[in-house]
């Protein structure tokens, strides 16, 4: 009888350490799960979705200041413009297409050696306002089907004339087509589109965000 004792309660005892050591684990998952960022943060876009296609412009020459201003191709947003973003991407997935991103967050100081290039208002955000991209909460997209390959917009990203507008109507039925189903599901998803640029959404509700120049590093 006593070794039967004996071994209920070796038996019971190991239940309970078995039970503290999950209660722990557990603990520690909710903890780290449950650490809340500010909406507001900046956060990089391929730590929480890799959905997207990239093309940063602004980390190499092709673009139309002929110049690179990034140090490297990462694309920052605040976390509620990259939520955002995700579920308008989640969208085009499910109707075969996907984002493809060609300039996000922009430091201050990148803004303002823009304009040291090209000191234009029509071109260049003027640094001593700022722009939506230097708050975090623009993008500048087109759309690619599974195979990578680019819908057809009508003109080139940062093409500046007439022919980039939203307004613009001397264009095919299907160039009018991939127009309005990116603007449609960024509209949907919180964005404002931009009249005379086809590939330039802003979050509505980053609008008045800070102007900022916080800066990532470059691995």
């Amino acid at each position: 009888m006593t070794f039967y004792f004996k071994s209920f309660i070796l038996l019971c005892s190991f239940f309970l350490i078995v039970s503290c050591k999950s209660t722990s684990i557990s603990s520690t998952v909710d903890d780290k799960n449950s650490q809340i960022i500010a909406d507001t943060t900046f956060v990089n876009l391929k730590d929480y979705n890799q959905d997207f296609v990239y093309d940063m412009k602004y980390a190499t020459p092709d673009n139309f200041l002929k110049a690179k201003v990034y140090d490297c191709a990462e694309c920052f947003l605040r976390l509620k413009t990259v939520n955002a973003l995700v579920k308008a991407n989640k969208k085009f997935i499910k109707k075969g297409y996907k984002i493809k991103i060609f300039d996000c967050y922009r430091p201050l100081d990148i803004q303002k050696k823009m304009w040291e290039i090209i000191p234009n208002p029509e071109y260049v955000a003027n640094p001593a306002k700022g722009s939506i991209h230097n708050r975090g909460g623009a993008v500048d997209i087109t759309l690619v089907y599974n195979n990578g390959k680019e819908l057809d917009m009508g003109t080139s990203f940062d093409y500046f004339g007439l022919e980039a507008s939203h307004n613009y109507l001397n264009v095919s039925p299907e160039i009018k087509q991939n127009r309005r189903l990116l603007k449609k599901i960024m509209i949907q998803k919180g964005f404002n589109s931009f009249d005379s640029e086809w590939w330039h959404y802003t979050l509505k509700s980053a609008l008045k965000d800070n102007v900022s120049n916080a800066k990532w590093d470059c691995n």
